[in-house]
């Protein structure tokens, strides 16, 4: 079984992804992590010293490479992923993919993304002022990426081990 979580930065897609693995006796990978450990670089290291063209080039080959190299899996995507190099398509054509956007509203992603920003490269710069108006501008401008997904499942005032849950009713 191959299922493929995307969604906006904070939908939970680590989170969920691990835990759905486990339900289900199936590898879990993050690709960012993937990365890391392949570049032994972080991410935000990555952004800082390479750029975001080059980290979304790499992003698309490792994604190529895993998909290729694994049969059976849970893998949790970063937010901008099925947004650039066509990986989208990529995912979307590849046979026997679980691909499935975990949806949140802006307002359930900020609350979220508030807590922890300095983690993430994107948004660790921005006041906490100017976060919900660029969460909802990024969702809107992702969103068509993220809808061509074979599936779609809320996350808006869910219990991550409810979404699990309704993913393992989704796959049955």
């Amino acid at each position: 079984m191959k299922i493929i979580l995307l969604g906006y930065m904070g939908c939970g897609k680590t989170t969920i992804g691990s835990q759905l693995a486990k339900k289900l006796y199936q590898n879990f990978t993050d690709l960012d992590n993937y990365i890391e450990k392949k570049e032994n670089k972080t991410i935000s290291e990555i952004f800082t010293e390479k750029g975001e063209i080059y980290f979304r080039n790499i992003e698309h080959n490792y994604l190529k490479k895993f998909i290729n190299e694994n049969d059976s899996y849970v893998l949790s995507l970063g937010g901008g992923t099925p947004c650039y190099a066509n990986n989208i398509n990529i995912i979307s054509q590849e046979a026997n993919v679980y691909s499935i956007y975990l949806q949140g509203s802006v307002t359930t992603l900020y609350e979220r993304l508030k807590i922890n920003s300095s983690k993430r490269p994107l948004i660790a710069s921005l006041k906490k002022d100017s976060l919900i108006e660029y969460i909802a501008k990024h969702l809107f401008e992702r969103s068509v990426y993220y809808e061509k997904a074979k599936h779609r499942i809320s996350i808006n005032s869910k219990a991550v081990d409810d979404i699990v849950a309704e993913i393992r009713i989704l796959l049955h």
